[in-house]
């Protein structure tokens, strides 16, 4: 009877245990959904912004090639 309780204790721990590991995956799940909608947002604004340096780039005048001077 004293393997029979071992294995029932067994069980009983290795159940636990996956509880635990189900939390866990479920919490790091959650954080790898914000981090990807964090990354995507951060994206975007940087695609912004490089679309107003490329406006800001445009409206600067172009400069003629200086001569050089002997």
């Amino acid at each position: 009877m004293a393997s029979l309780t071992d294995l029932i204790d067994r069980v009983e721990r290795l159940l636990l245990r996956h509880d635990e590991i189900t939390r866990t995956n479920e919490l790091l799940r959650e954080q790898v959904a914000a981090l990807t909608q964090e990354r995507d947002s951060l994206r975007s604004r940087l695609n912004a912004a490089r679309a107003r340096v490329d406006a800001l780039l445009e409206r600067l005048p172009v400069e003629a090639p200086k001569e050089e001077q002997p």
